[in-house]
This record gives C-alpha cells, structure tokens and sequence, in this order.
C-alpha cells in the first residue's frame, strides 16, 4: 500500500524560501508519479508540479514557474518541492500525491491521484 507523508511547512517571511519533503513508503520512486498540489480555503485544490518515474519534472502554474522546482532523492524515496522569493499569495496548505507509473506522463489534476498525504499548513507574512 503507497503512504504519502508531507513535511516542512510553516511561517516565513517573505521573500524567504521553503522546502518541503513528501517521503513516500510501499513503492519505490521509479514506479511512481508524485505531484505537489496546494489549496487555499473556498478554492479548488490546484496543481504546482509533477516529476515521473524517469526523473522528468513539468510544472502547472504560472506563478510558481521560475520560483518553485520538484526534485527527488532516490536513496530516501523522497521528492521534494523547494520554494523561493515566496509571497503571501503562496500561503496554502501544501499536499503531495502519487500514484503508480505505468508510462513517464505527469499531471496536475487531482482526480490524477489516488494517493494523497495529510497537507503542510505554510504561510508567508511578515
């Protein structure tokens, strides 16, 4: 069974940058596809960025393009999704997901996934 952990929010000021780690257990990386998402209260959930079994990242949102990057380390079957120069608009709860690769496509949508982690609260304010 795949079990999804996120970590690594919190408070931070802005300008300042964040990394969070999703550590995934059941499956190892090479069989999956992990996409970090986010929600802000009253919005739709929203895709950020996907990395395939293949190691290939693709990004969703517009926003984040050139701020936010996806990465993952085989070793410790964990991805994770560095974020830089945030702003308030990037406060949410942040949520990885994965589901089983059976080809290198990504996604942002979440009926994609099946498997989802519990959300990191973060928040950006000075």
């Amino acid at each position: 069974q795949l079990h999804v952990v996120e970590s690594g929010g919190g408070l931070v000021q802005p300008g300042r940058s964040l990394r969070l780690s999703c550590v995934l257990s059941g499956w190892t990386l090479d069989y999956l596809t992990i996409a970090w998402f986010r929600q802000v209260p009253g919005k739709e959930r929203e895709g950020i960025s996907c990395i395939n079994k293949a190691g290939g990242s693709f990004n969703y949102r517009d926003s984040g393009k050139g701020r936010f990057t996806i990465s993952r380390d085989i070793a410790k079957n964990t991805v994770y999704l560095e974020m830089n120069s945030l702003i308030p608009e990037d406060t949410a709860i942040y949520y990885c997901s994965a589901r089983r690769a059976f080809d290198h496509r990504c996604s942002g949508q979440v009926g994609d996934f099946d498997s989802w982690g519990q959300g990191t609260q973060v928040t950006v304010s000075s």
